[in-house]
């Protein structure tokens, strides 16, 4: 049985790193279509308006750096596989407590709770 519990390991890791891709994507994506907008429309100095915009592309390109390792730790043998995709799925899902518990729940923070629990889940279970 632990070939089928390796399997459902990856397979849950695979399933939180995607979860995760698309949350970025779509935090990329609503970063240009809607919130780039209202920052120009705002009476943020520019400054402080560009630093907004870095803040919100790096939070997206975290989220793909962080998908990218766990891929990579997913397909690794061996202990440090766990450790890393734990690291991650606990990084992530802690983000979405915290943006929870500032922001409200919305479907961004729905979404990362998502991906760091798959993936909080996926690293408990041993994969071989």
């Amino acid at each position: 049985m632990p070939g089928m519990q390796g399997k459902v390991a990856r397979g849950l890791v695979t399933a939180g790193s995607i979860v995760l891709i698309v949350s970025a994507v779509l935090h990329a994506l609503g970063g240009v279509k809607v919130g780039f907008p209202a920052l120009r429309s705002s009476n943020l100095a520019p400054g402080m308006q560009a630093a907004f915009r870095v803040v919100f592309l790096s939070l997206g390109w975290h989220w793909l750096v962080l998908a990218a390792v766990v891929l990579l730790a997913n397909s690794s043998p061996g202990r440090m596989r766990r450790a890393l995709i734990l690291l991650c799925g606990l990084a992530v899902l802690i983000e979405a407590v915290v943006g929870a518990g500032m922001m409200g729940l919305f479907i961004g923070n729905e979404m990362i709770g998502v991906a760091g629990l798959l993936l909080v889940c996926g690293g408990l279970i041993p994969a071989s």
